[in-house]
């Protein structure tokens, strides 16, 4: 009865998920992006019993007090010589979005990129100690693999270093960084913005040679804004908005995994941008399917459910892919009429869309 039972709520998934999925898709636009979001927000010090780390000087954390947790975190460190004022207005706005923000000092405000990093990573660890704190309100509502690190200037290079010592890490945010002859082989997605008039890091001495020297297999974008100087992404409200609006995006996706934010960027945010003097970048964004995508198909595919393989009856060699509900592509491969199995063991289990031969079947992993 147990087993009828499992399969009967599978089956009431698989009706009811894509409406719902979709739903949420619909609620992620351009207007969704808002300076502050829907959240109220809130903060921590050290006076309220945070860690303070041996790797940064003080930090005040921002947290959304009315989101639904478990909550993604970022640290962000301002750059040489700058305060943590330089760059205090990204908290508020990504709690406000549900991302729980932490802001730190430097030992010195003399240290070099790779000091910053570390300072980086210390500060996350401050994050994962609040998840466990007794007496925090953050107590068991942080992600810990859900993290990210951000910093403008030599903060900027230091998130991208923090990237290569740590690979846990889910995203970068460089904000006009800072980093001569990068070694940045990394496999976070990254985002660099950078001001095209910047004459303390010049796009063609920093921001380029970065994007350049970032892996080709790792995600990333490189948004340069017109007539921007060193400071132009030092607050979400830089280039007319569009830097919060992208940086927010881009953690959404790729640090949260919601792939709503994913045709956000590529079809709306970095389409012909009038704040862009240069963009270039190697994301690409699978369909998100609609009922209307889904055809009664011809093809036969069982079992359905199943827990590893699906036979799938071909006449010829045919190339497969198999979504997720929102549209991330999660396997592909090639079927031939002797070789007609695909072994979905790994994925995780719920609903998934086959597609092959132009048509799309709705199948369940159990």
């Amino acid at each position: 009865m147990k087993q009828i039972y499992s399969i009967a709520l599978l089956f009431l998934f698989l009706y009811v998920a894509p409406n719902t999925l979709l739903a949420q898709c619909g609620d992620v636009t351009l207007e969704s992006l808002t300076d502050p979001g829907p959240f109220n927000v809130d903060t921590l010090t050290e006076a309220d019993g945070i860690r303070n780390g041996p790797d940064y000087a003080g930090a005040t954390i921002y947290y959304p007090t009315d989101a639904t947790p478990p909550y993604a975190g970022i640290a962000i460190v301002p750059g040489f010589t700058a305060a943590p004022s330089s760059v205090e207005d990204w908290g508020p706005f990504y709690a406000s979005h549900g991302i729980v923000t932490i802001i730190i000092g430097t030992n010195s405000p003399f240290d070099f990129p790779e000091a910053r990093a570390a300072a980086l990573l210390d500060a996350l660890e401050t994050l994962r100690q609040e998840n466990t704190r007794e007496t925090s309100p953050l107590e068991d509502k942080i992600d810990a693999e859900k993290f990210a690190v951000s910093g403008w200037s030599m903060g900027g290079g230091g998130a991208q270093r923090a990237a290569v010592l740590d690979n846990t890490i889910k995203g970068v945010v460089a904000l006009c960084p800072w980093l001569p002859d990068p070694s940045l082989n990394h496999n976070s997605p990254v985002v660099i913005f950078s001001g095209q008039n910047d004459p303390t890091a010049p796009p063609a001495q920093h921001a380029n040679p970065h994007y350049n020297a970032t892996p080709s297999t790792t995600e990333k974008l490189l948004f340069e804004i017109e007539n921007g100087n060193h400071s132009v992404a030092n607050s979400p409200t830089g280039g007319n908005g569009v830097i919060g609006k992208i940086a927010l995006s881009w953690l959404k996706l790729y640090v949260e995994d919601n792939d709503c934010y994913c045709p956000l960027l590529t079809e709306s945010l970095l389409d012909n941008p009038p704040a862009a003097s240069n963009v270039q970048t190697n994301i690409e964004c699978a369909p998100i399917l609609g009922i209307d995508d889904l055809t009664s198909s011809r093809i036969k595919v069982f079992p359905n459910p199943t827990h590893d393989l699906l036979t799938v009856t071909v006449d010829t060699n045919v190339s497969f892919e198999i979504y997720s509900p929102l549209g991330q592509q999660v396997l592909k491969g090639r079927l031939h009429p002797n070789n007609n199995q695909i072994n979905i063991a790994n994925l995780a289990n719920g609903l998934y869309y086959l597609h092959l031969e132009g048509q799309t079947i709705k199948i369940i992993k159990n």
